[in-house]
């Protein structure tokens, strides 16, 4: 079956740095492109970014743009999500999710996903 697994999740002070990981079985990996979104309590889920099957084409939120990078080894069916200058609002639950349709691009729609990670806790102290 189909499984997504983050890691790499954990408590750090603002500015610091964590690199998430999500590893993928069960799926043909390099024909999905991948996406990160977040939720923090008592917010709705949120897109944070997403790259393409190749890797040659990301996007992100505004509020992470210049923050965070994405990026995916297809030979180890593993996207990761590299987080610098990490502020407390960036406090949340992070999960991965893979889309099967969009072939060239991405996409920040959350209901686009077919599968979905269990999530990794990030929390920020100021």
């Amino acid at each position: 079956q189909v499984q997504l697994v983050e890691s790499g999740g954990g408590l750090v002070q603002a500015g610091d740095s964590l690199r998430l990981s999500c590893a993928a079985s069960g799926i043909t990996f390099s024909s999905y492109a991948m996406g990160w979104f977040r939720q923090a309590p008592g917010k709705e889920q949120e897109f944070v970014a997403a790259i393409s099957r190749s890797g040659g084409s990301t996007n992100y939120a505004n509020s992470v743009k210049g923050r965070f990078t994405i990026s995916r080894d297809n030979a180890k069916n593993t996207v990761y999500l590299q987080m610098n200058s990490l502020k407390s609002e960036d406090t949340a639950v992070y999960s991965c999710a893979a889309d099967r349709q969009s072939y060239y691009g991405v996409t920040y729609f959350s209901s686009d996903y077919d599968y979905w990670g269990q999530g990794t806790q990030v929390t920020v102290s100021s």
